[in-house]
């Protein structure tokens, strides 16, 4: 019975097998040049990389993100209420009352972004976006809509 071919497929590998294997380092035939077999034993240099400290989190300035319950929880609750119930936000004609749809869906977007501890760099849109721009949308779609009640 003729023996199976070396694991590593080389003429040489059953004397360099113990000391190769762990490595997965390539065999040389000794047809191969030797400039060959200094280009596999030479070790691999990598390129330098830039090594600038990278940001770890907020500066110790500013205030670390938080998830905000309660706007979240008012946006959630306008995204599903309108979506099951458009209708709310129909004037006593039927038709949509879009300054109240407006508010209402400004309120939404303030609440998910400061819900969820976004918070923008630029003011106006931080203003525009905080957790008072969603109570005031709130209130602002209400006070429309009770007024086109009576």
């Amino acid at each position: 019975m003729k023996p199976l071919g070396s694991p590593l497929g080389s003429p040489l590998a059953p004397t360099l097998a113990p000391t190769l294997a762990p490595t997965l380092a390539p065999t040389l035939t000794p047809a191969q040049p030797a400039d060959a077999k200094r280009a596999v034993a030479a070790p691999i240099r990598v390129a330098a990389v830039d090594k600038a400290p990278l940001a770890a989190g907020p500066a110790a300035t500013e205030e670390a993100p938080r998830i905000r319950m309660l706007p979240l929880l008012l946006a959630i609750t306008v995204m599903l209420g309108i979506t099951a119930w458009p209708g709310a936000l129909a004037g006593p004609a039927g038709a949509a009352d879009h300054p109240a749809a407006m508010a209402l869906f400004w309120a939404m977007s303030a609440g998910f972004v400061a819900g969820v501890g976004f918070r923008p760099e630029n003011l106006l849109i931080r203003l525009l976006f905080s957790p008072l721009a969603c109570w005031l949308g709130v209130i602002l779609a209400g006070l429309r809509m009770a007024s086109l009640i009576t």
